[in-house]
């Protein structure tokens, strides 16, 4: 495990300690160019507090969006972000690249 890895657990367990409540988001499939490795985390308390990373920047704002979602309705969700090579180009990247993250709820 990871120092990284370790610091989100262990912020994890600090909030839920503190009777807030915690999603943790993880990327579970990456394809082509993606900026965060499989097993990256990302873990939100309900004020929206965030430790960990799951793309360096470009999707946290939804996956925290969707992090508090799961907080308030328990519900799990795979986020699945991504965008072809062909439009890639388009849009003026290098290339294309996908991520699929799952976020849960902890309990």
């Amino acid at each position: 495990m990871t120092a990284e890895a370790d610091n989100v657990l262990e912020q994890i367990a600090a909030w839920r300690k503190e009777g807030k409540g915690v999603a943790l988001a993880t990327v579970v499939t990456t394809w082509g160019s993606s900026p965060r490795p499989v097993g990256s985390q990302l873990a939100v308390d309900n004020s929206g507090k965030f430790v960990g990373s799951v793309s360096g920047g470009c999707i946290e704002g939804a996956v925290v969006e969707e992090a508090l979602a799961a907080i308030k309705d328990g519900e799990t969700r795979f986020l699945d972000f991504g965008v072809t090579n062909e439009q890639a180009w388009e849009v003026g990247l290098a290339c294309g690249g996908k991520v699929q993250v799952f976020v849960e709820r902890v309990a």
